[in-house]
């Protein structure tokens, strides 16, 4: 297989992601319900942080029922978006940072990083739906999140998640028509 035919595969196999994205509507619902919590800002933020470490679980359970191998080693490029995914970990470090420097401003930046990291999805996945959610996100997470509040900002957040997911489901239904 050349690339081109590996990253059809990929995309289809793993239906775009799917399951990790349906499970990121659920986190930005849980941080939005952190910020909306009468509790001091830094308790916030430690929960905000908590917040995603069911992403995992969730995902699993969410590509049973909508019939993923998430795990598949047929493609050599699922290592390739595990390394993707690696790479949010890096940035997460800015994260904690401001989660001491700029605590207020911390729902922000993990927006961004967590816009930011879908980006090298959108060549894996051929897909213009990641690639415009992962420029979306980020300057919707600076300017939302300067302007209002946190609670706000994660509500955006999850609604746009939403809206991800249904694009994402009709652009794997159209990949399986096309065939």
């Amino acid at each position: 297989m050349n690339i081109d035919e590996l990253r059809n595969d990929i995309a289809k196999e793993q239906k775009k992601g799917l399951p990790f994205i349906i499970a990121s509507v659920i986190i930005w619902t849980l941080i939005l319900i952190v910020t909306c919590l009468e509790l001091p800002l830094q308790t916030k933020n430690l929960f905000v942080f908590c917040c995603s470490c069911p992403l995992m679980p969730l995902a699993m359970l969410i590509s049973k029922i909508i019939k993923v191998d998430l795990f598949s080693k047929k493609n050599p490029l699922g290592n390739l978006g595990f390394l993707f995914t690696l790479n949010q970990f890096l940035y997460i470090l800015i994260v904690m940072w401001v989660f001491n420097a700029v605590p207020e401003k911390m729902v922000m930046v993990y927006g961004m990083v967590f816009g930011a990291h879908l980006l090298p999805y959108s060549w894996l996945y051929r897909s213009i739906a990641y690639r415009v959610v992962a420029i979306f996100l980020p300057i919707m997470a600076l300017i939302v999140g300067h302007i209002f509040t946190a609670t706000v900002l994660a509500g955006a957040f999850a609604l746009t998640e939403v809206v991800f997911s249904i694009i994402l489901f009709f652009e794997v239904k159209s990949m399986n028509t096309v065939e």
